[in-house]
């Protein structure tokens, strides 16, 4: 999350609202119960966010199904071939509008100049 520059280490402003974060393990295993790789995901506790103090808008970029079946039917109908891709950082492009303050992950290591981190990218 360096790399794409997701967070600026900083002090909080006083009268700023934080959110804490959370570290999410997982292991990806082969077909025959073998360990592929591990993974790690770092969260924000966002359920500790309120309505019209923390956000004011909600939005999900997720596909409806009405919209599927139409790109599934012309596809069939013009005898298209239908691929699929995913972006592994696609987040990680959001440019935040607010300022979101949240809780140094555990493990990163800051100056001690400063407390908490903001965010500049969607996570």
């Amino acid at each position: 999350m360096k790399l794409h520059g997701v967070f600026r280490a900083t002090k909080l402003p006083s009268g700023q609202h934080t959110i804490g974060t959370k570290w999410v393990f997982k292991i990806k295993r082969k077909a025959d119960g073998s360990i592929e790789k591990y993974k790690a995901r770092l969260v924000e506790k966002g359920f500790k966010q309120k309505y019209g103090i923390d956000y004011t808008e909600k939005f999900s970029p997720v596909v409806k199904y009405v919209t599927l079946r139409m790109v599934v039917a012309i596809t069939k109908y013009f005898y298209w071939t239908l691929d699929q891709l995913d972006v592994v950082t696609a987040f990680l492009y959001g440019e935040m509008k607010e300022k979101v303050f949240c809780a140094i992950p555990e493990g990163v290591e800051v100056d001690e100049d400063f407390d908490w981190f903001e965010l500049v990218k969607a996570i």
